[in-house]
């Protein structure tokens, strides 16, 4: 996260680069859904993933951002993609590195220490059964005094062509604001939203 500042800068440096994206849907980034539905069951939504998951993350992997090519190798709280509607509808996965571990606790996990990293990827299911990759979101716990408002969390989004929105604080900063705003609604629990009960992973605690 460190790099987040540097790296929006050289954005229009990424874009000269002509890095390909294996996401782009002249790539065949897209495929759609054999049976399309409003809803994914949890093993039709964890397929999808599978199918998905390895240019997905190459794709976030573009922006540079180390929490995007670190975090597949984190551990994940959800057993199967959730339908998230504070995040348009997209279904997400919840990963967490070291510090974080205590989120896997769910409601009793108490206050992140600094350093927690959480960071959900998502993809979305259009009505046409399209499925299509969305933002990688993550929110890292930064020194105490660096927001009040936020719990000191600070929140950046990544776009699934590999282009940071915007870092709390930094670049892009107001495209960040509601998340800060959406997650004060939960500031008892250290700003922390919890997935469903069903998709709930056993805790490694």
């Amino acid at each position: 996260m460190a790099t987040l500042v540097s790296l929006l800068a050289a954005a229009a440096g990424t874009a000269e680069a002509e890095v390909k994206n294996p996401l782009n849907p002249t790539t065949g980034g897209h495929f759609e859904v054999v049976d399309p539905a409003e809803k994914l069951g949890p093993d039709k939504a964890e397929a999808i993933y599978h199918r998905m998951l390895k240019r997905l993350r190459a794709a976030y992997a573009l922006s540079g951002e180390r929490t995007a090519g670190a975090y597949a190798r984190w551990q994940r709280f959800n057993l199967a993609p959730y339908e998230s509607e504070q995040h348009g509808g997209r279904y997400l996965n919840n990963y967490g590195n070291t510090a974080s571990r205590a989120y896997g606790r769910f409601e009793s996990a108490g206050i992140l220490p600094p350093g927690a990293i959480i960071a959900k990827d998502s993809f979305s299911v259009n009505k046409d059964g399209q499925v299509m990759p969305g933002p990688l979101f993550i929110m890292e716990k930064m020194a105490p005094g660096f927001d009040a408002k936020s719990g000191d969390w600070r929140y950046s989004q990544i776009m699934p062509d590999g282009s940071i929105l915007g870092i709390s604080k930094g670049p892009g900063g107001e495209n960040m604001e509601f998340c800060a705003d959406c997650h004060a609604r939960v500031t008892r629990q250290d700003h922390l939203f919890f997935l469903p009960q069903d998709y709930r992973a056993k805790s490694r605690q």
